[in-house]
């Protein structure tokens, strides 16, 4: 059995969410928390892939602040848009679990099932 990751924002109810609804099922993740852990412009490539996301855009948060500030809705450089969600840690949606080569949002929580 492949081990489940989950990319976490503890406080963020969604994430919390989905958190607890791996553990009711058993499951006890490692916990990424990527905004205090280091991420790699690599790690994030790695995930759009196993979401199959076509763009980085998707995996943005674009109510956030720094997106609006950044304009980055007029970006359209893909290594720019992961530089921002580099710097700007809060840009990524979450949460995000994994499970080996593939990757769901927990928008809703019950998505992740889907992979588990």
């Amino acid at each position: 059995m492949s081990e489940v990751s989950i990319y976490h924002n503890p406080r963020c109810s969604k994430s919390r969410q989905t958190l607890a609804l791996l553990e009711e099922k058993g499951i006890q993740p490692t916990v990424i928390e990527y905004l205090k852990e280091s991420l790699t412009a690599d790690d994030i490539k790695d995930l759009l892939s196993k979401l199959g996301f076509v763009s980085a855009r998707e995996l943005m948060r674009s109510k956030e602040d720094a997106y609006q500030e950044l304009q980055l809705k007029d970006e359209h450089d893909e290594d720019k848009l992961i530089e921002a969600m580099l710097a700007h840690r809060k840009l990524i949606e979450r949460p995000i679990v994994v499970k080996g080569s593939q990757a769901r949002l927990g928008r809703p929580p019950e998505a992740v099932e889907e992979i588990l």
